[in-house]
C-alpha cells in the first residue's frame, strides 16, 4: 500500500492562497463521533491557518454521512458561501450497506456542488476499519478534514478568479 509510511497532509509542494476573504461552510456528520471530530478539527484549524476569519466559517452537524448531502444543500441555499466541506466517515461493515451509503454520499456531494455552482468537498472517509480511519483523522496518514480544508480553499480562489 502506498501509504503505509507517509502523512497524506503534506502541502509543501502547492501554493495555498490566503482565505481571508471567503467564507466557508464546514457540514459534519454525528456518526463515528471520534473520528468525524478530529476531521473537523483539521478542516477548521487550517481554515483558520490559512487566513479564514472564524465569523467566515458556518457549521452545522448532521447525524449521518447520508444527511451531508441535504446539509450542504441547506447551507448553500441559505447563506452565502464560497464553498462548502463535507466531512463524515463510512466504515465497512458485514452488509452491503457501506456501498450503497459511498456512493450515494459521493454522488449527492457532487450533484450539489452542480445545482448551485459552488464547490463542495468530498471530505469523507471511506475505510476497511476503524484503525484505518484514525490513521487518516490526524493519525499517521495526516488529516483528511485538513486536507478538505486545502482543497476548498483552492477551489474558492479558483471560482474567484474565473469571475474576474
Amino acid at each position: 500500500m502506498a501509504t503505509n509510511l507517509k502523512s497524506l497532509s503534506d502541502f509543501s509542494h502547492i501554493d495555498v492562497p490566503s482565505a481571508e476573504a471567503y467564507k466557508f461552510g464546514i457540514i459534519v456528520s454525528q456518526w463515528n463521533a471520534n473520528v468525524t471530530g478530529a476531521l473537523y478539527e483539521g478542516a477548521y484549524l487550517a481554515l483558520l491557518k490559512h487566513g479564514t476569519k472564524e465569523e467566515n466559517i458556518q457549521t452545522i452537524k448532521v447525524p449521518g454521512s447520508f444527511e451531508l448531502i441535504s446539509g450542504a444543500d441547506i447551507l448553500l441555499a441559505n447563506k452565502n458561501l464560497d464553498a462548502v466541506i463535507c466531512l463524515g466517515c463510512v466504515i465497512q461493515g458485514e452488509t452491503p450497506h457501506f456501498t450503497f451509503i459511498c456512493n450515494a454520499v459521493a454522488n449527492g456531494v457532487a450533484n450539489v456542488s452542480i445545482k448551485h455552482n459552488k464547490p463542495v468537498i468530498f471530505g469523507v472517509l471511506t475505510t476497511d476499519n476503524l484503525q484505518q480511519a484514525l490513521d487518516r483523522a490526524g493519525g499517521k496518514h495526516g488529516n483528511k478534514g485538513e486536507e478538505a480544508a486545502v482543497t476548498a480553499i483552492m477551489m474558492a480562489g479558483i471560482k474567484h478568479s474565473s469571475h474576474q
